[in-house]
């Protein structure tokens, strides 16, 4: 098996587990929001820190389904003349494409890995969870860091289309 399909397999085992997180942390979140409206307005008593948590699990969903999004090459696009171009053209609009997606990702990245760590550093805890602000701070950074991986990984394969990736396990 060659190196580029065990990548593109590792890859697609990476999304599967990231969509299971994505549909784990939002049925928590729901249900998180559902006992919380059941205290307060059954009992006049509410979970303390419950809204910190459903934020902080929306921005690590946000961020964790624009990987999947990237991975999947469905991000929204405005490509009416580039989809009548000529098949060159949309070749070197696509790398263009991946090299702007890999450059800004990775600023992204580096930055908000800083921040996290900043966060870390000082120890600083949200108010009423007392959840460290270094793990939903690193939200940004994990998924901007996977989005510049996955651009990085297709600038290396500019010939091989995404239809061609293998995401089925062969028989």
């Amino acid at each position: 098996m060659s190196l580029a399909i065990k990548v593109e397999r590792a890859f697609d085992c990476l999304m599967r587990m990231t969509v299971i997180t994505l549909g784990v942390l939002l049925i928590a979140a729901v249900c998180l929001n559902f006992v919380n409206v059941i205290g307060r307005y059954a009992f006049g008593r509410a979970i303390f820190g419950a809204d910190e948590i459903q934020t902080y699990s929306m921005v690590w969903m946000a961020f964790l389904g624009a990987v999947v999004v990237t991975w999947r090459d469905a991000h929204l696009r405005m490509d009416v003349l580039v989809s009548r171009a000529p098949a060159w053209l949309k070749a070197v609009v696509r790398f263009a494409e991946l090299m702007l997606m890999a450059a800004t990702a990775g600023i992204v990245f580096v930055q908000s890995w800083k921040y996290a760590a900043q966060m870390a550093a000082m120890g600083r805890a949200s108010d009423a969870a007392a959840i460290p602000m270094a793990i939903p701070h690193s939200a940004v950074a994990v998924g901007f860091g996977l989005i510049a991986l996955i651009a990085l990984w297709r600038m290396s394969r500019p010939a091989a289309p995404r239809d061609a990736t293998i995401t089925q396990t062969p028989s």
